[in-house]
């Protein structure tokens, strides 16, 4: 039986969903849902903001307080809905093309300003929606119709850019482990107090990766996630020819007494009103 707490925060009447039968994406959705549910914040505190893409769609369908902004830019209208109302509880996703290409600039500097934001990356190594090109998290040798003889550009890791940036909370699962997403959507909203939060959860694409790369339905895509995860304890022990093609997932980040931003910012006015 679906759970009651987690039906209310749904848009039933826009079912059913534009996302492929057996996307990744409805996974983490569900994901997100029921850690909100299960830190029982109303809807009415709640954000969902999101770009463009198939990852994008996902406010739509969330009874919320919710925002569908441009391509690339949805961190930006994020930060200005904290800056304007920091008792918010902001979610914001984005795919891996969205979040780190054409929005990669907005990414960066949000880590840098630790603003309580919690950033999930929908990362499916591929842009969906707009006729499978290649994203910069694209793994090398892979096929997509802007790298018909395979990718050669090096991939991002996409938390160690965000751990370099200054991302205060950064974590990473795929959806092969959906009860790992909850758990670790649920400490990187509960982060948010203390500053910005980026959870990259490992999709898939069927439709527009899988079919190019011999992974054309969804359990092969699923099972392949399952297969290659490892979990960072375990890498820590593992060579770098042994973690070749794996996914390390776990917490990376969890800085306990980072400065948020926008407490800082109220600092600021302080000061000049002061003055």
């Amino acid at each position: 039986m679906p759970r009651e707490d987690v039906k209310k925060l749904l848009r039933t009447k826009f079912m059913p969903h534009i996302w492929c039968p057996g996307c990744g994406h409805g996974i983490i959705m569900h994901a997100i849902l029921r850690a909100i549910a299960d830190l029982k914040i109303p809807k009415e505190q709640v954000c969902i903001s999101s770009g463009i893409g198939c990852s994008s769609r996902m406010p739509g369908y969330i009874d919320a307080c919710t925002l569908h902004t441009a391509h690339g830019r949805s961190l930006a209208f994020a930060t200005g809905v904290r800056l304007a109302n920091p008792d918010l509880t902001i979610v914001n996703v984005m795919g891996d093309g969205d979040g780190t290409a054409i929005g990669g600039n907005h990414f960066i500097h949000a880590c840098r300003r630790n603003i309580g934001i919690t950033a999930v990356v929908m990362n499916n190594n591929i842009y969906g929606m707009t006729g499978g090109q290649a994203s910069p998290t694209t793994p090398e040798g892979a096929f997509a119709s802007t790298a018909p003889y395979g990718a050669i550009d090096p991939t991002f890791d996409i938390c160690k850019l965000a751990e370099g940036a200054g991302a205060t909370f950064v974590a990473r699962a795929t959806v092969a482990q959906p009860v790992m997403c909850e758990q670790i959507l649920k400490k990187a909203i509960l982060h948010q107090k203390k500053g910005f939060a980026v959870v990259e959860l490992v999709s898939y694409c069927h439709t527009q990766f899988g079919r190019k790369n011999k992974r054309s339905r969804p359990m092969d895509n699923f099972n392949y996630l399952k297969d290659n995860s490892v979990m960072k304890a375990k890498a820590d022990t593992m060579t770098a020819e042994e973690l070749k093609g794996k996914i390390v997932i776990g917490e990376f980040v969890n800085i306990e007494d980072a400065r948020e931003y926008t407490k800082r910012y109220d600092e600021v006015i302080a000061r000049a009103q002061k003055a």
